[in-house]
């Protein structure tokens, strides 16, 4: 019964859903595949999350690289009728550097560039160019978008400028000895190139910025989070004020008065009692002033409710009544004797804990029937809340929640030495059990 059941809380599946809205599971997974590696030797897609896409970019460019070197010598000594030997050096130097680009993208370009520029000079001069596409031949082409595509995905904007204004120089500076009748592709390469460059940029940028953006709202979420916890910390400790203040004030007016309800005494047990009064005094006097600090403002009217008496199990009854008033059917099982037997810090993070399990119903689970459970069994208190699924489906009444209930329920059960277990149920239900020690208070050590 008592097993822990680790589970998203409906607070945190809203949370996550809430997220999931605002970046979306295909631009994240995105921006974790197109992230510009930090290291420039590292290979494309180095940082995705899978081995199977981390070995896609080389793949692809074994693919690009065998079935454009038999293509490229081919074509350069069948249609240019350039000799067998050349031919075969130009393929090799033009279609291997692929496999460069995947890790050093800029080197396998300068290669590349290079070949393809020593293969236009040679092609001047080859048996057959009339009619055939020159400085750049298809194949030659096609292997120079496929090194944009990596460049595209990991130069600087700066780098891809200047690749591609590199390209339209070549291609212009070759284009003064163009043979005759050759169809001139310079400018078609500057285009295409100049097309990928854009593309692939625009979509790597697009990753860095859905990745910049994961990474603030993980620190927002961790911001949040502590924030949260603070709070609900200075709440509990202006509560356990009221309880610790109430003490103090009996041991003060005890002390002040034994002269005279126990007459005869000693002088130095007079003066041992007035000892005592003035230092519960000077501590209510401390956490007066600490108070005044938790509630983050001098003014008494602010926190005037906060002075009044606090709750606890024996307001139980009250609590489920006005649940049950609000529409939420609710059945309480209360202990004989509970409400008495738990010291005043106990007893206060069980109605607190209560309340903050309702809450969680009526904002997750409306109209769903529930049962608060409160006993007391071998020196510790038990609670337990469970509610069914919802009647209908549930709508969000609430756009910005504070997130404190889970939170201020591991806060209490910590103070008090106990243990909490929530988690769903296999109905589509949801329980909150906590064990609340009665003689084993223990001290927050964070």
């Amino acid at each position: 019964m008592w097993k822990r059941v680790r589970h998203r809380t409906p607070a945190r599946a809203a949370a996550s859903a809430g997220s999931g809205a605002r970046v979306p599971g295909a631009l994240a997974q995105l921006a974790v595949v197109l992230r510009t590696p930090a290291r420039a030797a590292e290979p494309l897609f180095a940082r995705a999350p899978r081995r199977w896409q981390r070995l896609l970019p080389f793949a692809v460019a074994a693919c690009f690289v065998l079935s454009l070197l038999p293509v490229t010598i081919a074509v350069l000594a069948n249609d240019y009728r350039m000799g067998g030997g050349w031919a075969g050096a130009l393929g090799v130097a033009q279609t291997v550097p692929l496999l460069l680009a995947v890790t050093r993208p800029l080197p396998a370009w300068a290669l590349v560039l290079f070949a393809d520029t020593a293969a236009a000079a040679l092609l001047t001069d080859a048996g057959q160019v009339a009619g055939q596409s020159w400085p750049w031949p298809p194949m030659t082409i096609v292997g120079y978008l496929v090194l944009m595509v990596c460049l595209g995905l990991r130069g600087s904007i700066r780098v891809l400028v200047g690749v591609w204004l590199a390209t339209g120089v070549v291609g212009g500076v070759l284009a003064f000895s163009r043979p005759d009748g050759a169809n001139d592709t310079a400018a078609l390469l500057l285009v295409l190139s100049g097309v990928v460059l854009a593309l692939t940029g625009a979509l790597r940028g697009l990753g860095d910025a859905q990745q910049r953006i994961a990474e603030q709202e993980s620190i927002s979420e961790a911001e949040r989070s502590r924030r949260t916890l603070l709070e609900e910390r200075a709440r509990i400790a202006r509560e356990l004020h009221d309880v610790v203040a109430h003490h103090m004030s009996v041991i003060t007016v005890q002390a002040d008065s034994a002269p005279y309800r126990l007459p005869g005494m000693e002088p130095p047990v007079r003066e041992e009692f007035a000892a005592i009064a003035a230092s519960a005094r000077e501590s209510l006097g401390e956490m007066r002033r600490l108070l005044t600090v938790l509630r983050g403002d001098g003014a008494d009217g602010a926190g005037g409710g906060e002075r009044a008496p606090q709750p606890g199990i024996g307001r139980l009854q009250q609590l489920v009544e006005a649940t049950v008033r609000a529409g939420q059917p609710v059945e309480l099982s209360l202990a004989a004797g509970a409400a008495g037997a738990a010291p005043p810090a106990v007893d206060l993070s069980a109605y607190r804990i209560v309340q903050e399990a309702l809450a969680n119903v009526v904002r997750h689970a409306p109209g769903a029937r529930t049962r608060v459970s409160v006993s007391c069994d071998a020196g510790e208190v038990l609670v337990l809340v469970v509610n069914g699924p919802a009647r209908d489906a549930v709508v969000a009444l609430e756009s910005s929640g504070t997130g404190h209930g889970l939170v201020g329920m591991r806060e209490r059960v910590r103070l008090t030495g106990g243990t909490l277990d929530t988690g769903p149920l296999p109905d589509g239900g949801f329980r909150v059990a906590a064990r609340l020690p009665l003689d084993q208070l223990t001290e927050d050590d964070s």
